[in-house]
């Protein structure tokens, strides 16, 4: 198996600020701004949220329900009204897909995207970022990979299969992202671990809040100071995570996990574990702790 840790959301350039970790621990990835697209973030249906006025509150107006998104990875079954059929998705493009493809990704492989979050309170004053809260790379959602979809300019035999998909940015609107390797990574419809069918989806967002899904160290100045599970630590530098395979970013190894300064740009971070026991230990303790609460 190949993990994939995929950057996705609001970040420094794309929102220009963190996703949300509301007050009761809920986590909400905010997907990037676009002028491109045809959703908008007023169409997120999420449960006791109205997410304008909170967003309106923290940007100081400058992003609203109206501001026009990139609703992919599209992960959560209730954040819009669904088709039957409706599975978890992602669509990649360009050289981000090219790497994904010399990566050799494939069916049963696992995407784990995280974000730029940071806590967020009610005050007198509206919404605001919690007073001394970190800034966090945080894995909020998954897809294991059950189906690849090569999408070319005529997207009617896609749709027509799959009707469900109609409302995936990268179909609705295909016409931007031609010539340029244009896949939709669809999910499987239960997610796998270690060859075992768990009986959580092969894609969706990890509810709330918990520490194993942060990725930033404590106590640090950079959310790209990351602590990984030791597994990650490549015994031949060539098999490191991509785009890491410079040694002096690892560090040290402390107990069961190690340290690594991650690069500050680049979308998918791609390493094969295999097999290995650790990796698929983790893994179902990632889950289990994150969804069966």
């Amino acid at each position: 198996m190949r993990l994939i840790l995929s950057r996705k959301g609001f970040d420094s350039s794309a929102g220009g600020m963190p996703s949300l970790i509301m007050p009761d621990g809920r986590m909400i990835s905010l997907p990037i701004p676009t002028d491109a697209d045809y959703q908008n973030l007023g169409m997120l249906n999420i449960e006791g949220v109205y997410i304008g006025s909170i967003l309106e509150d923290l940007s100081d107006r400058r992003i609203k329900a109206e501001t026009t998104v990139h609703i992919d990875p599209d992960l959560c079954a209730t954040y819009m009204t669904r088709k039957e059929g409706w599975r978890s998705s992602f669509g990649q493009v360009s050289a981000a897909q090219s790497h994904l493809r010399n990566q050799k990704v494939a069916c049963g492989d696992l995407f784990l995207f995280f974000g730029w979050f940071r806590r967020i309170a009610n005050t007198e004053k509206g919404w605001r970022f919690a007073e001394g809260s970190a800034d966090l790379h945080v894995l909020f959602g998954w897809l294991q990979i059950g189906e690849i979809l090569q999408i070319g300019e005529d997207t009617e035999e896609v749709v027509r299969n799959r009707p469900w998909l109609s409302d995936h940015p990268h179909i609705l609107a295909a016409e931007n992202f031609k010539h340029s390797g244009n896949t939709i990574y669809v999910a499987s419809e239960k997610l796998s671990i270690g060859g075992k069918e768990t009986a959580f989806p092969g894609g969706g967002c990890f509810p709330r809040f918990e520490d194993i899904l942060q990725l930033t160290q404590a106590n640090v100045s950079s959310r790209s100071s990351w602590k990984l599970p030791r597994f990650f630590f490549p015994p031949d530098k060539k098999a490191a995570l991509s785009y890491h395979t410079n040694p002096t970013r690892w560090g040290e190894i402390c107990d069961d996990y190690v340290s690594l300064q991650s690069v500050y740009r680049g979308q998918e971070f791609v390493y094969d574990c295999g097999e290995e026991p650790a990796a698929i230990e983790w893994l179902n303790r990632l889950f289990n702790t994150s969804l069966c609460k």
